[in-house]
This record gives structure tokens, C-alpha cells and sequence, in this order.
């Protein structure tokens, strides 16, 4: 009986040890990228943007496909250089009964909007990112969005700046940088154990500039993956702030929330799969002009749902 009992207790002994260790065996949460290879991001976003004119509800449902693909040129201490450029680009606008539709692949010469997109296929631009995530440089891609209208010379020189505007604020250098950086600049500095939590501020640039503050938790380790879940808050990173949009001038005061949760590579860190879930609301101020000395004020809400895999 003795026997027994000893044996028992080296067991549980055994298994404590056993279950301390493995608790106490930290994780490092970061990207480690191979010189030379190219690591894929193919993102899917839904937009419904619904704005309050006069008392009158319109909603915009904003559709946006991409592919990119990053080469690894070379790996430094502590960030990568990477080439990297767009494979694929549609997107498709509804409001009211219209119904717009523009995609690289198109082959139309009439579409001025498709025939942009696919001017931006397979051109290469510069960046930088560090080993977390954050990205910290971008190079050369407005001097690739200024050439895409070099051919465009019967075009009215207001839309082609209008056209400029759109494309710049949607694939600039500040959008690029605010739109990637929301699901790659999500690790640790440090190691961390199966639910540890840190907390990550990004800025993302677009038609306006929001600030996001992120607590991230290490929730799953798999045989080849890494579970990350985010809870961000959002908000207008300078209310008074007046920026031009589509010819015209407004500010924001916003605030909102986004809720991710993103499957990495265990041995890269590159995104297997990530979804996300983002709500924002508040008011744009459209400023005074001699058409509408006292601007505008338009209530506005926005939620956007993305999918963003590597394949």
C-alpha cells in the first residue's frame, strides 16, 4: 500500500512539475521573415456608411477587394525591406439605385477608374516594416500614383485631380500604412505566455486621421499557429482639424470600436486568417463656402467588416 501511495504521489509530483513548466514556457509573438520569398495578404472589406443630410438617411455600401504580395529583399536587425506590389484591386459602390463597378481585370478604356487600378498592378514600391508589425517607411508610391495619369491628357483637369484625390486617399502612402499596420502591428515586445495581454497604439490615415488603442491577448497556441484577439478603441486623432475631401473641406469627431481576432504563422508570423469587426459614428462638419456660408453638420455612422487571409 505504501508502494502505491508513493508511486501516486511521484505522479501528481510528476504532472505539477509538468503542468509549471509548460505554463511557464513563454512564446515570442513575432514576424520572421525568409530573404527572399513572398509572403501573400488578400483582403475582402464591407463598408456600409450610413450619413444624415437634412433629416434624410443615405447609406453607402462599399465593397473592396485586393491582393498583394510582400518580397522579403533583405532582413536586417530589427526590420525587413520589403518589394511589394498589388496583384489584384476591385471595389463596388451602392447608393440609392446605383450601382458602381470598377476592377483592374476590367478592359475597358472608358472606365477611367478601372483602367487606374489595373495601371497599379504589378508595380513595385518600397517599404519598410519592423519585426512587430509597424510599418515604417513607405517609398515611391505617390510617384507611382502621380504616372498612372500621364496618358490622361483629355481629361478635364478638375476630374483627373479629383480622380487623383480618391486614388491617393485610398492607396497613398499614409492609407497604405494605416490600413496594413491595423493587423500586422499586433505583437509583443516581449515573450508572452497563453493568455497575456499588451496593449498596441496605431494611427490609420485615410479620409481622416483616427488614433486606435489596442489590448491584445495571446489566446491559442496550435501545431502550426498562433491566436491573437484585439479590442480596440477608436477615435478623431484632431477634431478642429480641416482636411480636403473631394473638393471639399470638413472635419471630423468620431469614436468607435474594433473587435479582431487574427490567426498567425507560429514559425513566421505571417496572417494565416484574420477578421475583423470595426464601428464608427459621429459627425463630419462640412465647412462654410459662398454655396453654404454656414457648412454643414452630417451625423454619420460606419461599419466595416474584413477578411484578410494569405491565399
Amino acid at each position: 500500500m505504501r508502494k502505491i501511495n508513493n508511486l501516486l504521489l511521484l505522479t501528481i509530483a510528476l504532472m505539477t512539475i509538468t503542468s509549471i513548466s509548460s505554463q511557464a514556457q513563454k512564446v515570442e509573438l513575432t514576424l520572421n521573415l525568409e530573404k527572399g520569398k513572398e509572403y501573400r495578404q488578400v483582403t475582402n472589406s464591407k463598408a456600409t456608411i450610413i450619413q444624415d443630410i437634412y433629416g434624410q438617411k443615405m447609406n453607402i455600401v462599399m465593397t473592396i477587394k485586393g491582393g498583394m504580395s510582400y518580397k522579403v529583399v533583405s532582413v536586417n536587425p530589427s526590420d525587413y525591406d520589403l518589394e511589394v506590389k498589388y496583384e489584384s484591386l476591385s471595389m463596388i459602390t451602392e447608393m440609392a439605385q446605383m450601382k458602381m463597378e470598377f476592377s483592374s481585370d476590367k478592359n475597358d478604356e472608358q472606365d477611367i477608374l478601372s483602367t487606374l487600378l489595373s495601371k497599379m498592378i504589378g508595380n513595385t514600391f518600397n517599404v519598410k516594416m519592423a519585426k512587430n508589425g509597424k510599418i515604417l517607411e513607405v517609398k515611391d508610391i505617390e510617384l507611382q500614383i502621380e504616372s498612372l495619369f500621364e496618358d490622361f491628357t483629355n481629361i478635364p483637369e478638375n476630374q483627373l485631380a479629383q480622380f487623383k484625390s480618391q486614388i491617393t486617399e485610398a492607396y497613398g502612402a499614409e492609407a497604405f500604412k494605416g490600413s496594413i499596420q491595423m493587423v500586422t502591428a499586433i505583437f509583443p515586445d516581449n515573450p508572452v505566455n497563453n493568455g497575456d495581454k499588451w496593449t498596441i497604439n496605431t494611427n490609420l490615415e485615410s479620409q481622416m486621421a483616427l488614433s486606435m488603442t489596442t489590448e491584445y491577448e495571446f489566446t491559442d497556441l496550435g501545431s502550426n499557429y498562433a491566436m491573437i484577439k484585439g479590442n480596440s478603441v477608436i477615435e478623431t486623432e484632431d477634431k478642429d482639424a480641416y482636411i480636403e475631401s473631394n473638393g471639399m473641406t470638413m472635419k471630423y469627431d468620431m469614436t468607435g470600436s474594433m473587435i479582431s481576432e487574427i490567426k498567425v504563422d507560429k514559425e513566421t508570423g505571417w496572417i494565416i486568417e484574420a477578421n475583423i469587426n470595426q464601428e464608427i459614428k459621429g459627425d463630419a462638419y462640412m465647412k462654410g463656402n459662398s454655396q453654404m456660408p454656414n457648412g454643414m453638420k452630417i451625423p454619420m455612422i460606419m461599419n466595416n467588416e474584413m477578411t484578410i487571409t494569405n491565399e
